[in-house]
C-alpha cells in the first residue's frame, strides 16, 4: 500500500515537472515566434550546440531575413543598422551564457568578457591610449622589426626554385608574425618565433587546445562548471599547469611580473601605458594575456584570409602587384633595400585598400556573434521600414557571413571575391558599404582596440609579401584545414610555394 502511494505521488511529480517544463518552453517559443530560423531552435538549444560542435556555426547562422532565432533565447541579425542600434543604444550588455565562458581565468574578466558596461568602459578608457599609439610612439617601429624577422625567415629557408620546392605552413608562420609582433608592442620582448622558426613554449598548441576545450564546453551546456566557486578552480586554466592555456599563462605573467617590478622599466609601450593608467596586479596580467590571444589570433586570420584570396584569383594578385611595383617607381614607397612601405604609404595604395576590406568581407576573420541581451522593458527597432519589437529577456547577436555577403548591401554577386567593389561603387552605396565593413572590428564601445594594429600590420604585411615574393597553394583543392572555436578560425596546413620576386626599382 505505502509502495503504490509513494509510485504514485513520484509519477505526479514527474507529470508536474514535465508539464512545467512544457509551459516555459511554450512561454519561450511565443515570445519570439514572430522570428523564424532553422528547425527547431524555438525549442531548443540543441541545433545550435550542434552547429558549434561542428564548428561551422558561421554559415549556420547565415540565415535569411534581418533578423533570425537560432535558439530559444537568442536572436541575430544581418542588418548593419540593427546592430549598429544595438552597440549604441544604453540598456543592451554583453550577454552572460557567452562572455563568461570566453573568460580565461577562473572568475576573473578581462576588457573582452566584461559584462558589466560601466566596467568595461572604464577599462577601455585605460587600455586605449596603449592601443592607439599615442603613447607608444615605436609601435610601428616594432611591427617593422618583426616584419623584417619575417621576411628574412622565408628568405632564409622557404624559397622554392625551378628544381627544388620547399614546402611552407604559411598559417603557421603568420601566426609566428602577429605573436612576436603583439608580445613585442604589448609585453616589450618579442616571442621569438620568428627568429628560431619554432612555436616557443607551445603558445600556438596552447591557444587551439584552450579555444577547442571552451567551444566545446560551451556547445554542451557545461561551460559554467569551470567558473563555479569552488570546483572551477580545479577546472579552469591555471598558470600551474603544464600544457595548454596554462602554460601560455605563466609565460606571459612572468613576463610582466617582471616589467612591473622593475622601477627602472623607462620603456613605451602597451604595457607601459597600461601601468600609467592604473592597471596593475592580476588586472594587469589578465589585460596582457587577453591582448596576445586576441591580438594575434584575429589578425592572422586577417592576414591569411586576404593571402588565400589572393593566391586564387591571379588577376587580382597580378594587378596588385602592378599597383606595388607602380608605387616604387613613383616614390610612393621605399625602393628596394630602402626600407618597408609605411603605414602611412600603405593606406594611399586604393587597390591595396579594395583587396583587404574586400577579403576581410568575404572571410570575416573573427565570425562570433557577439550576443547583446535586450534591456528589461524590451526595445522597438525600425527593420526595412517597419517597427519590430524585442521582448526582453532575450539577447541579439550578428552574422558575419550573412551581413558582409549581403546582395542588398553588395550585390547579385555579393559571395565572389572583387575587389573592383570598393572603386567603381555610387557614393552613396559605398558609403553604406564602409559602415558595414567597419562593423568587422565591432562598433561604439565595443569597437576592437586593435583595430589600429591590426591595420598597421594587414597593409604592410601583405605589400611587402608581395613586392619580394610570388606565392602559390601547393595543394589548391584543400588551401587550409579552417576550424571555427568560439568564432575565431584555428587555420592550419596552409601549404605553400614562395619563389623569390625580383622587385621592381624605380
Amino acid at each position: 500500500m505505502g509502495v503504490a502511494i509513494l509510485s504514485g505521488q513520484a509519477v505526479t511529480l514527474v507529470c508536474g515537472l514535465l508539464s512545467l517544463y512544457m509551459l516555459r518552453t511554450i512561454a519561450t517559443y511565443a515570445k519570439l515566434r514572430q522570428f523564424r530560423g532553422p528547425s527547431w531552435t524555438g525549442i531548443s538549444n540543441w541545433p545550435h550546440s550542434m552547429a558549434m560542435l561542428r564548428g561551422n556555426c558561421h554559415e549556420w547562422y547565415a540565415e535569411p531575413g534581418p533578423i533570425a532565432r537560432v535558439a530559444p533565447r537568442v536572436l541575430i541579425t544581418s542588418s548593419p543598422e540593427v546592430w549598429m542600434h544595438v552597440n549604441n543604444k544604453p540598456g543592451y550588455k554583453r550577454s552572460d551564457w557567452y562572455y563568461t565562458a570566453v573568460r580565461i581565468e577562473h572568475r576573473r574578466d578581462n576588457v573582452f568578457s566584461q559584462t558589466d558596461n560601466a566596467k568595461h568602459e572604464r577599462r577601455r578608457k585605460q587600455m586605449a591610449p596603449g592601443y592607439s599609439g599615442r603613447e607608444n610612439p615605436h609601435l610601428e617601429e616594432s611591427v617593422d622589426e618583426r616584419l623584417h624577422d619575417f621576411l628574412n625567415l622565408i628568405r632564409s629557408k622557404y624559397v622554392s626554385s625551378d628544381h627544388r620546392v620547399v614546402p611552407m605552413d604559411l598559417a603557421k608562420k603568420v601566426q609566428y608574425f602577429t605573436l612576436d609582433v603583439i608580445s613585442s608592442v604589448g609585453l616589450g620582448t618579442a616571442f621569438g618565433m620568428l627568429q628560431r622558426d619554432e612555436d616557443v613554449d607551445d603558445y600556438l598548441q596552447s591557444s587551439e587546445e584552450g579555444l577547442a576545450i571552451a567551444n566545446t564546453a560551451l556547445a554542451m551546456g557545461f561551460s559554467w562548471i569551470a567558473q563555479a566557486p569552488f570546483i572551477g578552480r580545479f577546472i579552469a586554466p591555471s598558470p600551474k599547469d603544464n600544457n595548454g592555456f596554462g602554460k601560455m599563462m605563466a609565460a606571459c605573467f612572468r613576463l610582466v611580473d617582471e616589467r612591473a617590478a622593475s622601477s627602472a622599466d623607462e620603456q613605451s609601450d602597451m604595457l607601459a601605458s597600461f601601468m600609467r593608467h592604473g592597471l596593475a596586479g592580476d588586472e594587469l596580467r589578465s589585460e596582457a594575456l587577453e591582448q596576445i590571444i586576441a591580438g594575434s589570433d584575429t589578425t592572422a586570420g586577417a592576414i591569411r584570409g586576404i593571402l588565400l584570396h589572393l593566391m586564387t584569383n591571379p588577376r587580382v594578385y597580378l594587378r596588385l602587384q602592378r599597383e606595388i611595383d607602380d608605387a616604387v617607381r613613383r616614390d610612393r614607397a621605399p625602393s628596394t633595400g630602402g626600407g618597408l612601405i609605411s603605414a602611412a604609404q600603405a593606406r594611399q595604395l586604393p587597390y591595396l585598400q579594395a583587396v583587404i576590406r574586400e577579403a576581410l568581407r568575404v572571410w570575416p576573420p573573427v565570425v562570433n556573434i557577439f550576443p547583446r541581451d535586450v534591456p528589461t522593458g524590451g526595445d522597438t527597432l525600425v527593420v526595412d521600414g517597419e517597427s519590430v519589437f524585442l521582448p526582453g529577456g532575450v539577447c541579439i547577436g550578428y552574422s558575419a557571413y550573412a551581413m558582409h555577403q549581403s546582395e542588398q548591401i553588395y550585390g547579385k554577386d555579393a559571395k565572389a571575391f572583387r575587389p573592383e567593389r570598393w572603386l567603381k561603387s555610387d557614393p552613396a552605396l559605398l558609403d553604406v558599404m564602409v559602415r558595414t565593413n567597419d562593423l568587422i572590428f565591432g562598433h561604439g564601445k565595443f569597437q576592437c582596440l586593435g583595430k589600429a594594429v591590426a591595420q598597421i600590420e594587414i597593409g604592410k604585411t601583405v605589400f611587402e609579401l608581395l613586392r619580394n615574393f610570388d606565392l602559390a597553394l601547393i595543394t589548391p583543392t584543400r588551401p587550409w584545414d579552417a576550424r571555427n572555436y568560439l568564432g575565431l578560425f584555428a587555420i592550419s596546413d596552409m601549404w605553400v610555394q614562395v619563389m623569390e620576386r625580383t622587385p621592381c626599382s624605380p
